[in-house]
């Protein structure tokens, strides 16, 4: 038993400073990442999980109807059964950065495998758009103690406001007026659009759609200006 708890508490022990520590100390004091765009002002539309073939094509029908260019954190195994959403995608302006192949934690990869799923993401990408991939957003935000050298090669961007929209009841309780409160000036604001992920709901993403397709009009409407991470 004595055997077994001191195995436990150094297994622990290593998990910490794998991946929690990494994590918090990363995102607590800004090392390495983008988590506004003040800058630069305006506000920056981001989403993560797709592409999916029905939300994600309805979200750029959306964008493109107000004429807003947003950046796509894209899973790379998804954009290898869907190469013509992202080609689009690119066509119509918006950037598009990486989010693993797979939809996994770093905390849970080794160095090479994160660099596997960084490199393989970069290359589904590339064959659709043929052209380098300079973003990248880790699932959940979760980093490990090596994703900083591992991922140096890209900008590592975060958020300044999320709002929980892979859940349905908070996209129908709240997500239009917590988008209506975020700053018009040097947000980067995080919203999906793929429900396939562990915890989200399937159908979030349409529920998504209809709350964002009120705040791009009234953001329009009140000449708010909206940019890419390109613009960083």
């Amino acid at each position: 038993m004595i055997i077994w708890m001191v195995g436990f508490t150094i297994l622990l022990a290593l998990f910490l400073l794998y991946a929690i520590i990494p994590t918090v100390f990363i995102r607590r004091y800004g090392l390495g990442i983008t988590k506004n765009v003040r800058k630069k002002g305006g506000v920056a539309l981001t989403f993560d999980d797709g592409p999916n073939p029905e939300y994600t094509s309805s979200l750029l029908d959306l964008l493109n109807k107000y004429d807003v260019k947003a950046s796509f954190f894209v899973v790379g195994s998804k954009v290898n059964k869907n190469p013509e959403i992202i080609k689009r995608m690119h066509e119509d302006g918006h950037v598009i950065g990486i989010h693993h192949f797979d939809h996994v934690s770093s905390w849970i990869l080794s160095p090479f495998q994160l660099k596997k799923q960084l490199d393989m993401t970069e290359k589904a990408i590339t064959e659709c758009t043929k052209e380098k991939v300079f973003f990248y957003r880790p699932p959940w935000g979760h980093f490990n103690i090596f994703t900083p050298f591992i991922g140096k090669n890209y900008g590592v961007i975060m958020w300044s406001a999320i709002f929980g929209d892979w859940k349905v009841d908070n996209c129908r309780k709240d997500l239009l007026d917590r988008l209506r409160a975020t700053s018009s000036e040097g947000e980067i604001l995080l919203l999906h659009d793929c429900g396939e992920t562990l915890g989200a709901d399937k159908e979030a993403p349409l529920h998504m759609i209809e709350s964002l397709e009120i705040y791009l009009r009234e953001s329009k409407e009140k000449g708010t200006k909206f940019v890419t991470l390109r613009d960083i």
